[in-house]
């Protein structure tokens, strides 16, 4: 299901073309009011016409906990629509240092990257009209719903059907209980466990964004990469199941591009602590030793809050 946060059409509250200085961000217009018409996206932007683009801010997408702006990015004649997070429109969170979302966002997509599973659209850290910030490629929806891939359910039975994976009983009414079951889907599990690499404490439903071809994207990757175990998914129904074999190829390639002096360690140090650092080689590590997805520990919710 989409996020609410990444839906424009009547939630986009229109800003005028940035003039304020930078760390003032636009306050809410009229719900009413239509943005800017936007140049048709398109899929694979290079992270150099992301990151070097002129950026206009078209309007902030109102249902959102922290900043969140609909732009279009412009270079040598081409432009695409995109979204920009400001570290300045950062809320601060008791568990996470202060305006470091940002870069939790590269950086989990640098991970990402990395494993070559193309699941995180291409984002990066730049300067931008309200000052630095994450600025990511904005995933149209398909045309048709047809093309939206069921990926999370509720359903009245005790047990999933085939091709689904149980989560745990969640609440639908009082005195009545539902199954939660999430797709047995190959995308999916990457996504489970490039999860348990990075230690996403937010993998929501409504963070599964439904792309063009039946395929889907992941956003919203600001609480990652924390060095204390945070992992919160929806993304169970695979907990203590062996890895495949993919996975381990990627997750050994992974823990040798995490090496000292390694390009993508030293990526890494730019947008995250050392401390963090370690602690993402010895999640890999400890993923390549058991061979298994991890299960919830007990010791916090394993679940997100709202779960979509």
């Amino acid at each position: 299901m989409p996020a609410p946060e990444r839906i424009p059409t009547g939630r986009l509250s229109a800003v005028e073309p940035a003039v304020e200085p930078a760390g003032r961000l636009p306050g809410p217009a009229d719900p009413q009011e239509a943005a800017p018409a936007a140049p048709e996206p398109a899929r694979g932007l290079s992270d150099a016409f992301l990151g070097e683009g002129e950026l206009t801010v078209r309007g902030r997408i109102q249902e959102a906990s922290n900043a969140v702006l609909y732009c279009t990015v412009e270079q040598d004649g081409r432009s695409a629509s995109c979204v920009y997070k400001p570290v300045a429109g950062e809320r601060p969170l008791w568990d996470f240092p202060d305006g470091t979302l940002a870069q939790r966002e590269v950086a989990a997509y640098e991970i990402s990257r990395a494993c070559g599973w193309d699941l995180i659209p291409p984002t990066v850290l730049r300067d931008g009209p309200y000052g630095t910030g994450m600025v990511q490629e904005w995933i149209d929806p398909p045309e048709s719903s047809d093309e939206v891939p069921a990926l999370l359910a509720l359903v009245e039975d005790e047990e999933p059907g085939p091709g689904w994976k149980a989560v745990g009983l969640a609440q639908i009414g009082e005195g009545r209980t539902a199954l939660l079951v999430h797709a047995d889907h190959p995308r999916l599990r990457r996504l489970a466990v490039l999860d348990a690499v990075i230690n996403n404490g937010d993998r929501k439903g409504g963070h599964l964004l439904p792309g063009a071809d039946g395929q889907f994207f992941a956003i919203d990757h600001g609480v990652t990469f924390n060095a204390e175990d945070k992992l919160r998914t929806l993304l169970w129904g695979w907990a203590g199941e062996p890895l495949t074999e993919e996975a381990l190829e990627v997750l050994r390639g992974l823990h040798a591009a995490l090496a000292d002096g390694e390009p993508l360690a030293a990526r890494l140090a730019e947008l995250i602590t050392d401390t963090e650092i370690e602690a993402l080689r010895a999640r890999v590590a400890g993923l390549l030793r058991s061979g298994r997805h991890p299960e919830p520990s007990g010791e916090w919710p394993a679940i997100p809050w709202p779960p979509v």
